[in-house]
């Protein structure tokens, strides 16, 4: 075997296949020298020792002196997979990045308050910005980067890459997020509905380790489910799957944003719980904006007003979470989410209901469990997913 050669220019791309050729032998055999890696791969010397100071340098591999047939010789053993993978989370309000390694593992993080919802290619060119940033704040080259997964809080067509009409973010209806971001920084990237991805990193590192059959409830701005079926995503054939907000309870109920009345996300989702506290009910002081953690921590304090809109919330998600364990029989139901962080509060009326709502056979394996990724569940998945898609 021959040392590959290219025409001009492809220096760097020649450099990243060489790299993958040597990474490939040392997860076959195990520890080589850096003879033994030449004539396996068929690169000079001179290359070998190249790349494996480069390996080296980022954590890659470890390499120890030794002997081969009474010489000196170089050890090379892998520790991880080369490369770095990046999670991109969208909510309305808020851009967050992590970097990781070739197995996901999570390198660093970073967050920014920005009107996502406003603006779909501002938001693309503010996390475009924010990868770039976290890189070089990192020292990872942009040229390590194998992928780049996007959570979108809306359904994603699995065909198109679409953001659905019907999401916390309806001006990006009908927006390719995975195909914008790619237009700006030259790397692949594919789009994930973000409670798909939270499920995924729950399953994987979470709650819902052990569990074969997972659903995770997302409650924000609306309430969407993940859903994870003998170990893989269900998404359905135009990824709405899991979109569980839009269950009607009561058909005399509010009208939703989907234009339907009475929807599960009328009782759960976070602007219609803060539009029923009541003016007096000392929440943030009683003035100025307030947040569903805002909610939370009053209820937790004894605040009645608050605890009596997250208990109602608790009930209505209960039926619609009784309806998924008689559709999808899980064996652990994840509740994520700031509302979540409410414990007990939330989730005793939740548990009542689904008593009353489920069959008895899609409630005894079953547990009702809070997240324990919390906010970082999506960018986690991302990690995740990016890691199996390199791997």
């Amino acid at each position: 075997m021959t040392e590959t050669t290219v025409t001009p220019g492809s220096q760097s791309a020649l450099r990243r296949a060489n790299e993958r050729r040597i990474v490939e032998v040392l997860r076959r055999d195990g520890t080589c020298t850096q003879a033994e890696l030449a004539r396996a791969t068929g690169l000079s010397a001179a290359s070998v020792s190249n790349i494996v100071r480069d390996l080296r340098a980022s954590g890659t591999v470890a390499v120890r002196n030794t002997s081969s047939n009474g010489r000196r010789a170089r050890a090379v053993t892998l520790l991880r997979p080369p490369g770095a993978v990046v999670a991109v989370d969208f909510t309305a309000d808020r851009v967050g990045v992590a970097i990781g390694d070739g197995d996901g593992n999570m390198l660093a993080s970073e967050r920014i308050d920005y009107d996502v919802a406003a603006d779909a290619e501002r938001g693309i060119r503010r996390a475009a910005w924010l990868i770039e940033t976290t890189l070089m704040r990192f020292r990872i080259d942009m040229g390590t980067v194998s992928l780049v997964v996007v959570s979108v809080p809306g359904p994603v067509d699995p065909g198109t890459g679409e953001v659905g009409h019907i999401s916390c973010v309806p001006r990006w209806a009908g927006f390719r997020p995975a195909k914008a971001l790619t237009e700006r920084l030259g790397l692949e990237v594919v789009a994930e509905n973000d409670a798909n991805l939270a499920v995924l990193a729950e399953q994987h590192r979470g709650a819902g380790v052990g569990a074969e059959h997972v659903v995770h409830l997302a409650l924000s701005e609306g309430v969407g489910a993940g859903i994870m079926m003998s170990g893989r995503l269900f998404r359905g054939a135009g990824g709405t799957a899991g979109e569980i907000g839009h269950i009607a309870l009561d058909p005399r109920g509010q009208v939703c944003r989907c234009g339907n009345r009475g929807c599960l996300e009328t009782f759960v989702g976070a602007n219609y719980l803060l539009d029923m506290l009541p003016q007096n009910t000392g929440v943030a002081g009683g003035s100025g904006p307030v947040r569903v953690s805002d909610m939370v921590a009053a209820a937790l304090e004894g605040d009645p007003g608050s605890r009596r809109i997250i208990a109602e919330a608790g009930a209505a998600l209960g039926q619609g979470a009784a309806i998924m364990a008689n559709l999808f029989n899980p064996d652990r139901v994840i509740v994520g989410g700031e509302l979540a962080e409410a414990g007990e509060l939330l989730l005793d009326p939740m548990l009542r209901a689904m008593e009353l709502g489920s069959l008895e056979s899609a409630l005894e394996r079953l547990d009702v469990v809070p997240s324990e990724l919390g906010r970082d569940a999506a960018l986690y998945g991302a990690l995740r997913m990016a890691a199996q898609h390199v791997g």
